[in-house]
């Protein structure tokens, strides 16, 4: 006899760790157990870079914005870690990208029982009763051991998102994504060329850290733009972020969604924040006036080509406008090229033949982040992250986790309570 779960939760990173707090502060106990395949706690270690900073505030924490007065939040952490006077004195609303992750870690550890680690989810099998899938079987590999399976009633996907390499480029051991960074960099030791590509935030924090870090480094800046777009972090703007904007984009019509999409991608994408691009710019500039340079700007130009061997990579760049091409010798090349979400019916297999798609091909998504299935499907799935093409931009961000949690949890506990739910 299987153990059933009220929900299965795929993934434990900051979203599903928000979800797990929202359950556990809930007025009535859900049964929930978290499937995370890395082996512990970790929120992109590969960029937890010395001197960088949150891009949102520490109030948009896992917490505050559902129930300000919960004891995981970003301010409780603080005074656990006697800390909190301090960071008043600090006088900022963006912590660093470190204290951030230890507040992560901080949040996470009290789950410890609920988390299975080192547990990789291959498949989600229907289980029918009287003609309705009234279970889903979450089958996981842990190690060298033998599947197991994990039987539940919901189930909430959050497998965050995936890195993203142009076509026909392949990671290896002097070809990464920005997300491998500092597990990349001890292997070439100082090196003494790198070229960084890309033109957003990631971008920007790997050239800074690469020329601050390594003083005989000539880091080789190359992006398609003239120079780095500032983001768009003002007030107005920001209300894009709002839990009340994501009601108005989920119910407007396809052509406003795209231009809203337009209108406020500045927010987010291939955007760096205006003080780095003023200190990237120093630099550069303070190096022409020394009589070498260090920081090299490729601005307007594109990597033709990538070919590795040896002990380095060729990196082969051209210059837009004139077509004249440069062959950069190199000890790695850094692609900071984003990032996408991956599709959630890839990782159900034969439970997404229940699951309904838009015309444009993208999972058909209800407002509670429930993916519309068929009448046979009698479980709840959720989608955290994949979702924004139906809710909108804040979807991927930390921005509206917390509001986003508590109505999951309200939607599996309508439904695990229902008369209907009740009467099976």
């Amino acid at each position: 006899m299987h153990r059933v779960h009220d929900l299965v939760g795929i993934g434990f990173g900051p979203s599903n760790l928000a979800l797990a707090i929202a359950l556990r502060e809930h007025e009535a106990p859900i049964d929930a157990v978290f499937l995370e395949r890395q082996p512990a706690f970790g929120w992109h270690r590969g960029m937890l870079l010395e001197g960088t900073t949150m891009q949102v505030s520490f109030l948009k924490d896992l917490v505050t914005m559902r129930n300000p007065a919960s004891e995981f939040s970003f301010l409780s952490y603080l005074q656990s870690r006697g800390r909190l006077i301090d960071f008043i004195n600090h006088k900022t609303m963006f912590p660093s990208r470190m204290e951030f992750h230890d507040y992560l870690e901080w949040a996470a550890a009290p789950f410890a029982g609920q988390v299975e680690y080192g547990s990789e989810v291959v498949a989600v099998t229907p289980v029918s009763v009287d003609g309705t899938v009234e279970f889903l079987d979450v089958v996981v590999r842990q190690g060298d051991s033998e599947l197991t399976t994990r039987r539940t009633r919901n189930l909430v996907i959050a497998v965050g998102l995936e890195p993203v390499l142009p076509a026909g480029v392949v990671s290896g051991e002097r070809v990464w994504h920005s997300e491998e960074l500092l597990d990349r960099l001890p292997a070439v030791g100082e090196p003494r060329r790198v070229v960084v590509v890309g033109a957003g935030q990631s971008a920007a924090e790997v050239t800074d850290h690469l020329h601050s870090v390594y003083p005989g480094t000539e880091v080789c800046a190359v992006f398609a733009k003239y120079g780095y777009t500032p983001a768009d972090d003002s007030s107005f703007a920001n209300r894009i972020f709002d839990p009340g904007a994501v009601d108005h984009y989920f119910d407007a019509p396809d052509e406003v969604k795209a231009r809203l999409d337009a209108y406020h991608a500045s927010t987010n994408y291939s955007v760096v924040d205006l003080d780095l691009i003023d200190e990237l710019y120093r630099r550069h500039y303070q190096e022409k006036v020394q009589g070498r340079e260090r920081l090299r700007i490729l601005n307007a130009s594109r990597l033709v080509s990538v070919d590795g061997g040896g002990s380095g990579v060729l990196a082969t760049v051209e210059f837009l406008p004139t077509g004249e091409r440069t062959v950069l010798d190199a000890d790695a090349i850094v692609f900071s090229t984003g990032y996408r979400s991956s599709d959630p019916l890839t990782l159900l297999g034969e439970t997404g033949g229940y699951c309904e798609r838009l015309a444009g091909g993208g999972v058909r998504i209800g407002r509670d982040y429930r993916i519309v299935t068929t009448s046979e499907m009698g479980c709840g799935i959720y989608v955290q992250g994949a979702t924004e093409h139906t809710h909108g931009l804040t979807s991927t961000l930390l921005s509206n986790t917390a509001v986003r949690v508590g109505e999951i949890v309200q939607s599996v506990a309508s439904r695990l309570w229902s008369p209907l739910a009740l009467s099976r």
